[in-house]
């Protein structure tokens, strides 16, 4: 498989420019810190600034494209789905309770008759 000179420049394009966002989004975080004396409304506010600046700069790359369209398709596939109607999920939801009780009470009817078996066997009575 090759790649062309332009697919790779893209890449290193793109690898420029997440770590640009990303070096924002760190920056805002230190700043928001560092300024801790500052109203808390001017360091939200430059934090919301800066994020958005990150997010834009994600947007232009590749892998943010993709990620951005991928949202509205996933959207469409839910909408897509067949969901079960109110009284489906009481009745699921009913037998998973009673089964999980069911075996509770076996795993702890099983656990007193080897605590048992073991007591009698070993004449060690358990803790």
């Amino acid at each position: 498989m090759m790649v062309s000179k332009t697919e790779l420049q893209d890449s290193r394009g793109d690898t420029v420019k997440n770590a640009l966002a990303l070096l924002i989004v760190a920056g805002a975080l230190a700043a928001f810190y560092v300024y801790a004396d500052e109203s808390l409304l001017f360091r939200v506010l430059g934090m919301l600034v800066a994020l958005a600046v990150a997010v834009a700069i994600f947007y232009h790359t590749d892998p943010g494209h993709r990620l951005w369209t991928f949202f509205p398709a996933s959207r469409t596939e839910v909408r897509k789905g067949v969901w079960p109607t109110r009284t489906e999920t009481l009745q699921t939801t009913m037998i998973v309770f009673v089964l999980v009780l069911l075996v509770g009470l076996f795993l702890w009817l099983l656990d007193l008759i080897l605590g048992s078996g073991f007591q009698w066997v070993t004449g060690i009575s358990g803790g």
